[in-house]
């Protein structure tokens, strides 16, 4: 695993949307892009499914751990691998920080998106 450049958190925390694209069943084709909310805390991006762990593409990102994210232009490469609850208070708090007064952010904040958050790295 590495770590994202400056460059990259800036373009993810500057853009209000991030498209995961997890491997298929094959481990080679990339999935359907599905937008979701990219949140950077301490120099770590995390995701969450706002329809929870029935989620396809959550289910598609935790089996297959890999895939492609896109930010405006940009793709780039990345592993994923479920975030489990140590920062769940902070990514709570850095969704009300990125999207203030958006009615989403108590949805994202709720159980079932809680235990779909996904911790996004570089390969």
């Amino acid at each position: 695993m590495t770590d994202w450049s400056t460059e990259q958190l800036a373009a993810i925390e500057g853009n209000a949307d991030l498209f995961v694209s997890p491997y298929r069943e094959d481990g080679t084709t990339y999935g359907t892009p599905t937008q979701t909310w990219a949140l950077v805390i301490d120099g770590r991006v995390y995701v969450r499914a706002a329809s929870g762990e029935s989620s396809r593409w959550y289910q598609a990102a935790v089996t297959q751990r890999a895939g492609r994210v896109r930010v405006g232009g940009a793709y780039w490469e990345v592993t994923f691998e479920p975030a489990g609850t140590d920062d769940e208070a902070a990514i709570d708090a850095a969704y009300e920080a990125k999207y203030p007064g958006s009615t989403a952010v108590p949805i994202m904040q709720g159980e079932g998106p809680k235990t779909a958050s996904v911790r996004i790295s570089p390969r």
